[in-house]
C-alpha cells in the first residue's frame, strides 16, 4: 500500500520534542511519567495506522525494540556494578590515557557504560586542577560517542543495525575511520592538556601529587557477566535465547553486586527507564517512515556516501542517532535497490557497504556535536556538575564541536567518503 506522508509526522514531532523539551520545560521533562504521556499521545496516530495497515511490520519492529532495550539495560546495569576508585596524578599523559582506555572499552560495554565507569575516577583525578573546562568536552567526544564505533555493543545505532542483519564483525571495517578520528582527537587533547597543565599553580600541582592514590576496581564479577553479554551478541545467539542471556546476566549482576558499590557509582535505574520510554514511542512512530523511505527513498537525490555521512550526522547532532541510523539505512536500501552501483552489498542487509559505512560513522561520530546528540552526553554533563567541576553550557559546547569536530569530519569526508 501507499503510505501517506502525514503519518510520518509523529516520528518527526517526537524527535523534535525529545530535543526541545529538556531545554524548554526541564522540570516537566525530568519525570519519566511525563515522558511516557507525551510519547503515548504523539505515537497514538501511528500506532492506530500500524495496527490497521501494517500489523506484521509493527510486530517485527517491537521485537527489535525489546532486544534493543534489553541489551542496553544489561550493559547499563552490569557496568553500574563496577566501581573504579583512586586518584592519579593529573598529568596530560594520565588524562589522555583515560580517553584512550574509554575509547577502547566503549566497544565492549557501550558508550554509556564506558562513560559512567570512567567519568567519576577521571573527575577525581583532575579535582586538584583549575584549568579543566575542556576535559569533559573531549571525554564526550571520544568516550561517549566516537570511541564506540567498532562493535554493535558500542553504540545503539550499531546494535539496531546488527539486529536488522548487519554481521557482528562488519563494524570492524570501520577501524580506519575510528583510528583516524580517535587518533586526531587524542593528539589535539594531549597538546591542549600540556598547555592547560602549564597554567596550573605550583600549589595545585603539589597538592595533586601529595594526595595520589592507586586505582582499584570493585565488582569484578561484573566483568565476567559483561563477557556473557558480549558472547551472546558475538556468537549471534538467536532470539529469544539472546535476550534470555541479557536478562540473566543483568539479574545476576543485581544479585551479586554489593549495594555500596552501586551507591558509590551514583547508580539509579532512571536513565534506562527514560531510554525505554522514549524509544517505545520512537519505534512505533518510525514504522511508516521506514516503509516510505524503503519504497521511495531513491527519489530524494541522496545517493553518495558523503551525502549519507553528513545527512545522518546532521540529524544525529540534534535528534537521537539510533532512529536516524535506521531511517537512513532504509533510504540506503532504496538507493541500493534502484541505482546501479559498483561495490559490495553487506551480507544480511541489502545496503551498499560504502553507504552503510557513511551512515554508521555519521550516526556515531556526529552524536558528539551537541549535548542532545547522544544519551550519555547529558548524563556526563550532569555528573561533572554534580562533582563541582565546571562544564560548558549548551552553546559553549557547540563552539568546541564546531571548532574541533567539524574540521575533523571534513577530513574524514575527504579521506573516506568522497
Amino acid at each position: 500500500m501507499d503510505i501517506p506522508i502525514w503519518i510520518c509526522l509523529p516520528f518527526v514531532l517526537l524527535l523534535l520534542l525529545i530535543a526541545v523539551m529538556p531545554l524548554a520545560f526541564p522540570h516537566f521533562w525530568e519525570k519519566n511519567r511525563n515522558k511516557a504521556i507525551v510519547c503515548l499521545i504523539v505515537s497514538l496516530p501511528a500506532l492506530i495506522f500500524n495496527l490497521s495497515y501494517t500489523p506484521m511490520e509493527l510486530v517485527v519492529t517491537m521485537e527489535e525494540y525489546i532486544s534493543f532495550i534489553l541489551m542496553l539495560a544489561a550493559l547499563f546495569v552490569i557496568s553500574g556494578g563496577i566501581l573504579v576508585e583512586g586518584d592519579l596524578q593529573a598529568t596530560p599523559l594520565t588524562t589522555t590515557t583515560f580517553m584512550l582506555i574509554g575509547a577502547v572499552i566503549a566497544n565492549f560495554i557501550g558508550t554509556t557504560g564506558a562513560s559512567m565507569l570512567l567519568i567519576r575516577p577521571l573527575l577525581k583525578t583532575i579535582s586538584e586542577r583549575k584549568h579543566t573546562l575542556h576535559i569533559p568536552v573531549f571525554f564526550i567526544f571520544i568516550v561517549s560517542n566516537i570511541g564506540g564505533s567498532l562493535t554493535p555493543l558500542g553504540d545503539p545505532p550499531l546494535f539496531l543495525g546488527y539486529i536488522r542483519g548487519v554481521p557482528f564483525t562488519w563494524t570492524f571495517s570501520l577501524i580506519p575511520q575510528w583510528m583516524t578520528a580517535v587518533g586526531i582527537l587524542l593528539v589535539i587533547f594531549y597538546f591542549w592538556e600540556k598547555y592547560s597543565y602549564s597554567k596550573e599553580t605550583v600549589t595545585d600541582i603539589r597538592k595533586d601529587i601529595e594526595i595520589r592514590a592507586p586505582l582499584s576496581v570493585k565488582g569484578m564479577i561484573n566483568l565476567i557477566l559483561l563477557m556473557g553479554v558480549v558472547a551472546a551478541v558475538f556468537f549471534q545467539t538467536p532470539a529469544p535465547y539472546r535476550e534470555i542471556v541479557f536478562v540473566a546476566m543483568m539479574l545476576l549482576s543485581v544479585y551479586l553486586t554489593k549495594k555500596d558499590i552501586r551507591n558509590a557509582n551514583g547508580f539509579t535505574y532512571y536513565p534506562i527507564i527514560e531510554v525505554a520510554v522514549l524509544f517505545a514511542g520512537i519505534f512505533v512512530t518510525m514504522v511508516p517512515l521506514l516503509g516510505l523511505l524503503h519504497a521511495k527513498g531513491s527519489s530524494l537525490g541522496i545517493t553518495q556516501p558523503w551525502q549519507f555521512f553528513w545527512v545522518t550526522g546532521g540529524l544525529s547532532s540534534f535528534l537521537d542517532n539510533a532512529p536516524t541510523y535506521v531511517a537512513l539505512t532504509s533510504l540506503a536500501e532504496s538507493v541500493t535497490r534502484v541505482i546501479e552501483h559498483s561495490g559490495t552489498v553487506v551480507a544480511g542487509i541489502e545496503v551498499r557497504a560504502d553507504l552503510l559505512k557513511a551512515i554508521s560513522c555519521g550516526a556515531v561520530f556526529m552524536g558528539a556535536n551537541t549535548y542532545i546528540g547522544n544519551g550519555p552526553n547529558l548524563m556526563v554533563k550532569a555528573i561533572v556538575e554534580e562533582q563541582g567541576v565546571k562544564a560548558p553550557h549548551f552553546f559553549q559546547y557547540m563552539l568546541y564541536s564546531i571548532g574541533i569536530l567539524i574540521p575533523l569530519f571534513l577530513v574524514i569526508t575527504y579521506v573516506f567518503f568522497m
